[in-house]
């Protein structure tokens, strides 16, 4: 399978816990669909300091994985919001 685009999307998003509101990610997000994956290499501020877990309410939002042969964190449908 092809990997992910190396040139990064113009466009940025907040990424926040949906249960607490806690901003977890700033993230170049390709594409005008929901946000399913986040790709480690497209992650331009990370707030959180353990992996998948909200730093404020601990809940979990995403399972760490491989999509394509990158790394990545598969969202957890209803988790996260974006802005």
């Amino acid at each position: 399978m092809a990997k992910p685009n190396k040139k990064q999307p113009e466009k940025s998003v907040d990424i926040y816990c949906s249960k607490c509101r806690t901003q977890l990610f700033r993230y170049k997000k390709g594409g005008k669909g929901t946000l399913v994956k986040c790709f480690k290499e497209r992650i331009v501020q990370n707030y959180v300091t353990e992996a998948c877990k909200c730093p404020n309410c601990a809940s979990e939002f995403a399972r760490e994985c491989m999509i394509r042969g990158a790394p990545a964190y598969k969202i957890i449908g209803g988790k996260v919001t974006t802005k």
